[in-house]
């Protein structure tokens, strides 16, 4: 199933996507509830409303699947292999990893007020940081909690895919060694357009690629994952208690700004655009702030 959280006559809705027809079918849930976005269906346990009459999609604005996640996201660096030796040479890792390739997942985390709507503008603030990066990810929602969840049985505790372009600050991310301020500048986590449910998705073949003005800079496909998603869940969930709607974005490929010589960083009127089969295309101009 594919589902968008999108805005229709100032009201936030969430809705059943028709690919063949191009409609959205809202479902029959308060819109105090909608403003949840796919949250909202997560917490249902699986019983699905019914839905209401279908809008087209070109009628409707989309919003992220969930527009506020109610914690952190979680994140996984150095994830793909090439990825891991190209962020290794660029002289910005300072993750302390024993090698290039991390023996156990690196996490960290993006502030929930990062998020914003396909389409809507990744806004850079020159006076803050100059070297402005894309990451183009397949991120995990988790439809059951738990805490120390086994690898085996992981991907039960997953509700579904959606797409993120974790959008980083180099040098920020350089000079405070801890990732946090770098990874959670305003607007720096677009997310969507779309939601799909856990079986939509083959984690053994997915393909992930990511244009720059056209340019594919990143190509590549789940299957090269470095530690899978059952490994990434059991981790955190060791000592952390995921929770139903929790966010987990799982690394990009290689291709990133700084695996260029020269770095390629993104500057004001550039339009970044991740495309994974089976979710859909996440599209974002930047913007400058003019001080």
């Amino acid at each position: 199933m594919r589902v968008a959280t999108f805005t229709v006559g100032g009201e936030r809705r969430v809705g059943r996507v028709d690919d063949i027809d191009g409609t959205v079918s809202p479902f029959d849930i308060p819109a105090g509830d909608a403003d949840t976005g796919v949250a909202a269906l997560i917490s249902r346990n699986g019983l699905l409303p019914g839905t209401l009459s279908p809008i087209r999609l070109d009628r409707v604005t989309l919003d992220a699947p969930i527009p506020r996640p109610r914690r952190n996201i979680f994140c996984v660096g150095k994830n793909y292999h090439e990825h891991a030796h190209e962020f290794s040479r660029s002289g910005f890792d300072t993750s302390n990893s024993d090698g290039a390739v991390p023996k156990h997942p690196i996490i960290f985390s993006k502030v929930p007020e990062t998020v914003i709507a396909p389409a809507a503008e990744v806004i850079i603030d020159p006076a803050v940081s100059t070297s402005i990066d894309y990451e183009a990810e397949l991120a995990v929602i988790i439809g059951k909690g738990g805490r120390a969840i086994a690898r085996e049985n992981a991907l039960e505790h997953v509700w579904g895919y959606t797409i993120v372009n974790d959008v980083t600050a180099r040098d920020l991310q350089s000079r405070h060694d801890q990732w946090l301020v770098a990874k959670s500048q305003d607007t720096f986590c677009p997310m969507g357009p779309f939601a799909v449910t856990r079986d939509e998705i083959d984690l053994a073949d997915t393909p992930i690629r990511c244009y720059v003005n056209g340019d594919l800079r990143q190509s590549s496909n789940t299957r090269y994952l470095i530690f899978d998603i059952p490994t990434i869940i059991a981790t955190i969930s060791a000592g952390v208690t995921l929770r139903a709607g929790d966010i987990i974005a799982t690394g990009p490929p290689a291709g990133v700004g700084i695996g260029f010589d020269p770095p390629r960083f993104l500057k004001a009127g550039d339009v970044v655009r991740v495309e994974i089969e089976g979710i859909g295309v996440l599209e974002n101009a930047v913007q400058e702030i003019r001080h």
